[in-house]
């Protein structure tokens, strides 16, 4: 994956998660699942990395608002 942009992590309350599954379906659900919760800038494709097991998705949150119920 490319490195970590510092603009999305100028300010507190910013966040980059990573998230690494066996497949696709799961990674995207894990997205979904904080999407649901939190300001997200959801990533539209999942990486491999050659030799290395599973897949990696990289999302954006802004955790400064109220969670939602």
């Amino acid at each position: 994956m490319k490195p970590i942009n510092e603009a999305h992590l100028s300010e507190p309350g910013l966040a980059v998660i990573e998230v690494a599954a066996a497949d696709d379906q799961t990674v995207l659900a894990v997205q979904e699942l904080l999407a649901e919760r939190w300001a997200t800038a959801p990533a539209d494709h999942t990486t491999r990395a050659p030799g290395e097991p599973g897949v990696r998705l990289r999302c954006y949150l802004d955790v400064r608002q109220e969670l939602r119920s």
